[in-house]
């Protein structure tokens, strides 16, 4: 979707406030400006950022936009969180690297966050994981078992420290059963922290291809509804995950599947629209190989490829590299095929999720919908041949 007119990025700052990024986003739509890209994150200095790229402002305004966001800000915050002796907004110039950019326009509110953790309470044990940003280790903290994801202190640039903020900022605002439990985070550089719960049953990616593991139907099934449940509150609360395959699906000691990993989700609004390439080739969608505008829909055809490595226990295109699985998807339309004998309408559902038009595939709702009759039908065929050889 082609860009028109001058674009503009604003960067408020501010602690945590409730409903902050829907009050923003309430005021920018009020003074008439159409929002075509929002991120949220927070800094390590304890300011949650929420960045806005507008349009619907002629560059010459662009004192006047000052005023009248100071003014509608102002207005809009103080009834909901500012108190007086917090002091007028500051709007400041900031110098923006893209040229694709007219402007940024700075909004500091203040305040601080309480979920920063003393990194002397953290007692690492075994390092269990590794990756070229950080390693992950067992720990304990207040007695609890915990996972402590650790940024390598010679990686901290100031654009990895963006997305460790982005990563906080999302974990910290999402609590479901199906989605990993975060505790805190050591946010002052070089320790630059995420801990979270600790998942015994390590990653489906592991049992699968490590430990040769193999889900039958009805296992299967529960994974999948795990998986979906996890993402449709994710979704519901305007987050895509941008990563979805099993390395990212973490199981407890009870085999409750947990969606894990949120280094490169991202906070979208109604009219946002999101393009850099993220994700992990073999899982990802067209849309994003191919730069183009996606939304939450992207994840969709992730959980599509997903479905097929639990169905199968093997790696998506596993005879190609990732870029040519890549080209493949994108211009020979390539899907990894379907097992013969699967569900018939498991596969179905498969193929819905990995439609080319993003549109045609379903959202989350649907997919537990179907999921849930899938597994009824399936819990039935089993009573049916187990009172047959009774």
């Amino acid at each position: 979707m082609p860009f028109s007119g001058p674009l503009h990025e604003m960067t408020f700052s501010t602690a945590d406030k409730p409903k902050l990024l829907s009050q923003l986003t309430a005021v920018l739509a009020e003074i008439g400006l159409n929002i075509l890209e929002a991120h949220a994150f927070s800094t390590n200095d304890g300011y949650s950022l929420d960045v806005f790229v507008v349009e619907g402002w002629p560059y010459e305004e662009i004192d006047q936009l000052r005023e009248v966001l100071q003014k509608e800000i102002q207005k809009a915050m103080k009834e909901a969180y500012l108190s007086p002796e917090q002091g007028p907004l500051i709007l400041d110039d900031v110098q923006f690297k893209s040229e694709a950019l007219s402007n940024q326009i700075k909004v500091p509110i203040g305040g601080a966050d309480i979920w920063e953790i003393d990194a002397n309470l953290l007692e690492f044990q075994s390092r269990f994981a590794s990756g070229s940003c950080g390693d992950l280790y067992r720990g304990t903290y207040c007695s609890q078992d915990v996972a402590i994801k650790v940024f390598k202190s010679e990686n901290v640039s100031a654009e990895m420290q963006s997305d460790f903020a982005q990563e906080v900022y999302i974990m910290r605002k999402i609590s479901h059963e199906n989605v990993i439990q975060f505790i805190g985070a050591c946010t002052k550089p070089p320790s630059l922290f995420i801990v979270t719960e600790f998942l015994s049953g390590g990653s489906v990616y592991d049992y699968l291809h490590k430990k040769e593991g193999f889900f039958r139907l009805p296992s299967l099934l529960r994974v999948a509804i795990d998986v979906s449940k996890g993402m449709n509150y994710l979704h519901q609360n305007n987050i895509i995950h941008r990563d979805v395959k099993t390395a990212n699906l973490l199981m407890d000691k009870n085999e409750v599947v947990k969606v894990a990993d949120f280094g490169v989700a991202r906070v979208k609004t109604q009219s946002g629209v999101m393009t850099a390439e993220t994700g992990t080739y073999r899982w990802m969608a067209p849309e994003v190989i191919e730069h183009k505008p996606y939304d939450h829909k992207a994840d969709v055809f992730s959980f599509g490829i997903m479905m097929w490595e639990l169905l199968t226990g093997k790696l998506p295109y596993e005879y190609l590299t990732p870029l040519q699985a890549a080209v493949g998807v994108l211009k020979k339309g390539l899907r990894p095929t379907i097992p013969k004998d699967a569900h018939p309408k498991l596969a179905a559902l498969l193929e819905k999720c990995w439609q080319r038009d993003p549109a045609l595939r379903p959202d989350f709702l649907e997919i537990l919908d179907a999921l849930h009759r899938i597994a009824k039908e399936v819990r039935e065929e089993n009573e049916g041949h187990e009172h047959q050889d009774k």
